[in-house]
């Protein structure tokens, strides 16, 4: 049986020493009600519902799946129960107003609580995490009668949210769908058209589900620009509140996954369903980027929830696993052999998992603390500068976090030999389950594109420099003992400065370089970002005696010996260019000759 004890100790850590959240929070007088205190109490309570309810039913949900008959969902046995309980006990609204019944506690916050569910059992966080999203598009975009309706409902847990964007034809590129949306009289709209890969399309977990559905008017512009953004209910929702009839909108099948197979990911078919507009005509796709948004930075915690699983368990593995002696001489006499732990190999990728769960989970408060700003803070100046971090970072936080932890999890399950590739240790289901991060709410190779085109190239590298100014300030500010970290942060910044020059200018010669470079790029970006998270970590921990502290100054400095110097290979990789990659002909990739 898979094991998981939620990491307090670390995740306190971050939120007290390294980013002195309480202090943060009592600044802003958006955010006075939220204390140290209260803080380690919410994610206590988590973590016991993560360890003692969604854990049991992640290997379950697994076998069982989501399924569907007669044209209706229903999710694994334990599942409605659970979801009932975390709807309940307020987690839904977390993160949401007070306005619509939610708890405004911030996003450094809620994303080490999201960590905890995604560690135990993705399936069943995907189902909250849609409707969290939904409700933000809402918050931002849909009228005050519209949000009076629905985003009180979807906080309690009573309806739940999707995402409807992907088509058969057009997965990145939402300018080519086809789903239609009418006019009627009353101002409604009907939709019509089938939307494919829809987390949460259907099931038996809320009373309603409000599907908010891209689709275009018959006058509408080609492309992107003609986009609109409707509420498409489960049930038609009556003046007084009450359910009405059933919209024809629903799922005519569910997907056969890889992994996340607990999570209902449906073929969503609109006939003429009942429709409702979002803010204006044509301007839908600024609306559902505030969703998407959040869920790619919560496809980065999906990956660290899944990092700290598999490590967990393969630790605890390594060190009841007896196999071999130490190189060094025996270390356990009154056993027949000592832990695969005395073998270097073995602490190697530990070592890896370990560093990309502390460096991940750094990077996620961090990017949270930029998000708070933006939501909560009265300073233009100060918000426009997070914003500007918030657009650099997030392809970062879901495209980086997602592949490094990828690799963790591989590493993790290597260190069970055989028993990693067998069902019963709960690898293999992790690595199934983890995959698809890297694939939805926008391919990482898309994450990288956007990185390197729209939020490098378009700006001329302003807000990589800026980002950049601020880490060579933090490193320079670090004490003597520390050196080894400043001097790796200082170097690894001249680097990737340099190189984002040079990717500047090198795209003014061939429209095809940004493409070949981008995942490249993204992850010298992320490195340096680890880096930077690596001396703010150092920085915290060489203040405090103990073990716990002294542990984490070591890590950096193997982060900074075994992982960061990956920074001049992915430079050399960005620097080999494009023609090498665009010289082969389209024939090519088919032909057997």
């Amino acid at each position: 049986m898979p094991i998981y004890n939620a990491p307090l100790a670390d995740m306190k850590f971050i939120l007290n020493d390294v980013f002195n959240a309480e202090q943060f929070w009592q600044a802003n007088e958006n955010l006075a009600h939220v204390d140290a205190a209260t803080a380690e109490a919410i994610l206590e309570e988590m973590a016991k519902f993560a360890q003692n309810v969604t854990l049991p039913l992640n290997r379950t949900g697994d076998e069982e799946g989501a399924k569907i008959e007669n044209g209706n969902v229903t999710t694994p046995a334990g599942f409605k129960e659970a979801f009932k309980q975390y709807a309940e006990g307020g987690w839904i609204g977390l993160g949401a107003d007070a306005e619509w019944g939610g708890q405004e506690m911030p996003k450094m916050l809620t994303v080490l609580s999201d960590e905890m569910l995604f560690a135990t059992n993705p399936s069943f966080m995907l189902y909250p995490l849609l409707s969290v999203g939904a409700g933000m598009a809402l918050n931002s975009y849909a009228s005050q009668e519209q949000k009076e309706t629905y985003l009180p409902k979807i906080y309690s847990g009573e309806w739940s949210g999707t995402m409807c964007l992907t088509e058969p034809h057009a997965g990145t590129d939402l300018g080519i769908i086809k789903t239609k949306a009418e006019r009627n009289q009353d101002g409604t709209y009907n939709i019509t058209g089938t939307k494919i890969f829809i987390t949460g399309g259907d099931h038996d977990l809320a009373e309603n589900i409000i599907h908010l559905v891209l689709a275009k008017t018959p006058d509408a512009p080609a492309g992107s620009r003609g986009i609109s953004l409707f509420i498409v209910p489960k049930f038609i929702v009556n003046a007084d509140g009450s359910l009405g009839e059933r919209n024809p909108a629903g799922p005519g099948s569910i997907e056969h996954k890889m992994g996340i197979k607990a999570s209902a990911t449906c073929v969503m078919n609109f006939d003429g369903a009942k429709g409702y507009l979002v803010g204006k005509e044509n301007e839908g796709l600024a609306a559902m980027f505030v969703m998407m948004n959040y869920e790619r930075l919560s496809m980065g915690i999906q990956g660290l929830g899944a990092s700290e699983f598999a490590y967990q368990n393969a630790a605890q593995y390594a060190t009841d696993r007896l196999q071999g002696r130490s190189a060094t001489g025996i270390q356990s006499p009154n056993k027949p052999a000592d832990s695969i732990l005395v073998h270097g190999d073995v602490r190697r990728m530990l070592l890896n998992a370990r560093a990309n769960n502390e460096a991940s989970r750094a990077f996620a408060v961090y990017v949270g603390q930029q998000l708070d700003i933006t939501k909560f803070s009265n300073d233009a100046e100060a918000v426009k500068k997070a914003n500007d971090r918030v657009a650099l970072l997030t392809p970062i936080a879901k495209a980086y976090l997602t592949d490094t932890a990828f690799n963790a999890t591989l590493d993790a399950q290597m260190v069970f030999g055989g028993h990693g590739y067998i069902r019963e240790w709960g690898m293999e289901q992790c690595i199934r389950d983890l995959r698809i991060s890297q694939i939805y709410e926008g391919t990482n190779g898309v994450q990288s594109q956007d990185l390197i085109g729209r939020k490098t190239i378009k700006c001329g590298g302003a807000f990589i420099a800026e980002y950049i100014q601020e880490i060579r300030d933090f490193a320079n500010g670090l004490d003597a003992d520390l050196n080894f970290i400043k001097d790796a942060t200082l170097d690894a910044a001249t680097e990737v400065e340099s190189v984002t020059q040079y990717i500047i200018e090198a795209a003014k010669e061939n429209i095809d370089f940004p493409n070949a470079a981008a995942v490249d790029y993204l992850h010298a970006v992320g490195l340096l970002s680890f880096s930077y998270m690596f001396a703010k970590i150092a920085k915290a921990a060489s203040a405090k005696e103990g073990d716990f502290y002294s542990n984490k100054v070591s890590l950096a400095l193997y982060f900074v010996q075994r992982v960061l110097p990956e920074l001049a290979l992915r430079i050399t990789k960005v620097k080999a260019g494009a023609e090498v990659v665009m010289n082969f002909s389209e024939d090519y990739f088919t032909s057997q000759a």
